[in-house]
């Protein structure tokens, strides 16, 4: 009996060392230390590692799987959608997604938005197991408030780096050819790989994409950009119902700015106005022949409401400030004469 009375105080004891040390453990680490550790914990289980797999026909049309890229993602929802950047399935034709628990799946393409470099795919097969990542907002972002990166950089699997939102409102010109405004720059170190991975807040919150960086060698330097949440919260959606993103336009064909610019001409040279739409019945004319043959502009738009506009890059980031079926007033210039015209903003994909 006092054998038994003996081992079961030993037990205890060794259960209240072992408590002890846990704790001792638990305060030798920072504050900042154990919230990075639970934002890691937290968040870990949402991200996922991307291999975008290119068919190459030879001379012989014989098809061959070619490795193209890789890449980070995360989980949006129970449903088995991913999130990463356009650049890391640009050119694929087969996906394979690395679950946290190292099970691979093949993904399919929902739709992309490469002005954005935001892409969606979803998993086949069982979605037991996957984590839909915790959403937060990019409008409360202040400079200087801490981030955590996690990723896939060079091959190795989740990874984590922390830092600072370094500025805001940075932009930076993407992989649709537009430029990507009101980016995060964030000093986390963000290497190839780690594209598609989340930007966290310390409450373990979504608040970016890590999607490129500034480097003249290719590996980090303490200058990384992310896509803000607000802008993918307004993207996803749409890519998830109808495969790709429909925002409000004019619905007529444009000319390149790097035409325009060979011409010498700053705004939007309208190319096409399809017959009886509401361009047509408003008078906005594109380009045309005289009666020599020869190629001659009409309207070029210099401006919607008080923005000037120089370039479709102007004119793109404009639009995204209003709605389908809204009024604008449109400037445009046909030779030297400016006019100006109600509008209302069609859907365009």
């Amino acid at each position: 009996m006092m054998q038994l009375k003996f081992w079961k105080t030993a037990a205890i004891f060794l259960i209240l060392v072992g408590l002890c040390w846990q704790t001792q453990t638990l305060s030798a680490l920072t504050e900042d230390e154990q919230n990075t550790i639970s934002v890691v914990k937290n968040s870990i289980d949402s991200v996922v590692f991307i291999t975008n797999i290119q068919l190459v026909r030879d001379f012989f049309y014989r098809e061959d799987a070619v490795p193209r890229g890789s890449g980070s993602g995360f989980v949006w929802d129970n449903q088995g959608h991913i999130v990463t950047n356009y650049h890391v399935i640009e050119d694929g034709d087969i996906f394979a997604v690395t679950l946290p628990n190292q099970q691979q799946r093949k993904a399919r393409l929902v739709g992309k938005e490469p002005n954005k470099d935001i892409a969606v795919l979803k998993i086949e097969g069982d979605l037991q197991g996957i984590s839909p990542i915790k959403v937060g907002s990019s409008k409360v972002l202040q400079v200087g408030q801490k981030v955590v990166a996690i990723g896939n950089p060079f091959g190795f699997d989740h990874t984590v780096t922390t830092g600072i939102v370094s500025a805001l409102g940075r932009q930076m010109m993407g992989a649709g050819g537009v430029t990507i405004r009101d980016m995060i720059q964030t000093d986390a170190s963000i290497n190839p790989g780690n594209s598609g991975g989340p930007l966290l807040n310390s409450d373990s919150e979504l608040i970016g994409m890590n999607t490129m960086i500034y480097s003249r060698t290719g590996t980090s330097t303490g200058i990384g950009f992310a896509v803000p949440v607000d802008t993918i919260k307004k993207v996803v959606p749409q890519i998830i119902r109808y495969g790709k993103v429909i925002r409000p336009g004019l619905g007529i064909s444009l000319l390149q700015d790097s035409y325009a610019r060979r011409i010498g001409v700053k705004g939007v040279v309208v190319v096409d106005v399809p017959s009886g739409s509401e361009a047509d019945k408003d008078g906005i004319r594109g380009i045309a022949r005289n009666r020599y043959g020869e190629i001659y502009l009409q309207d070029v738009i210099v401006g919607i409401d008080d923005h000037k506009i120089t370039s479709y890059d102007d004119l793109y980031n404009v639009l995204e400030n209003y709605r389908i079926g809204e009024t604008v007033t449109l400037v445009l210039l046909r030779g030297e004469r400016e006019r100006k015209l109600r509008f209302t903003l069609v859907g365009i994909d």
